[in-house]
């Protein structure tokens, strides 16, 4: 063997490539394969697995259950539909709110009815003269019912968090949670239905409808006072 083979033979060869513990194999494949299933899933690239890893949303409600049945004795008169703009900030004194705050921009939209309650009328609530052509009629005031919260209409615009709330969001069962700024806008609906005279328009309302009854009824003067 002459010395060009021996230098040959003695030559190192190209690097062999390093080759991967069977663990990390085994990490590899499987973030090459979540990544197909989501490109799959999202853009849909072959025919019929966009229904294999689509979402499938299903109903296991149970029964509705009829807790209690309420007359009603009451004549609603008026209704205030109300939209509010709510901006809620929380901070704490010593942190930045990078760190440790929040800030909401809600919209809620809400309702507001006025009502008269006509079941505690008593016998001297109604005064009809001898031939039954007046009658007097002695109401309490019309007051307001509760501020409805229209969620389907109602959304936050915009939501601020800081480092701790977002780290707090992931331990809680609400994260992200509106209830206080969804208090809040029924709290300024309430307010705002006191100052709108939606009782005053109630009242009006209902005192025409029990004109317009007992008028069909033969009565030729109808009174109707509120106290």
């Amino acid at each position: 063997m002459d010395k060009s083979s021996l230098d040959a033979e003695r030559r190192p060869g190209p690097p062999h490539p390093r080759r991967l513990p069977w663990w990390g194999r085994i990490v590899g494949a499987l973030v090459v394969a979540a990544v197909l299933v989501a490109l799959v899933g999202r853009f849909h690239l072959l025919p019929g697995f966009g229904d294999l890893f689509g979402e499938e949303t299903r109903d296991r409600s149970g029964p509705v259950l009829l807790k209690s049945i309420q007359d009603m004795h009451r004549y609603e008169g008026a209704a205030g539909n109300f939209q509010v703009v709510v901006d809620l900030e929380k901070d704490a004194p010593f942190l930045p709110d990078s760190i440790r705050g929040t800030r909401t921009l809600y919209v809620g939209a809400g309702s507001v009815s006025g009502y008269v309650d006509l079941g505690a009328l008593g016998d001297k609530s109604i005064t009809v003269n001898a031939d039954r052509t007046a009658a007097t009629l002695h109401l309490p005031h019309a007051v307001l019912g509760t501020a409805n919260l229209d969620l389907d209409h109602s959304y936050a615009v915009s939501q601020q968090r800081g480092l701790l709330d977002r780290l707090g969001d992931l331990f809680s069962g609400n994260p992200g949670g509106e209830e206080a700024v969804q208090r809040l806008a029924v709290r300024h609906i309430s307010d705002a239905a006191r100052e709108s005279g939606l009782a005053e328009r109630a009242e009006k309302n209902t005192t025409t409808m029990l004109e317009g009854l007992l008028r069909s009824l033969g009565f030729r003067e109808v009174t109707v006072t509120y106290a």
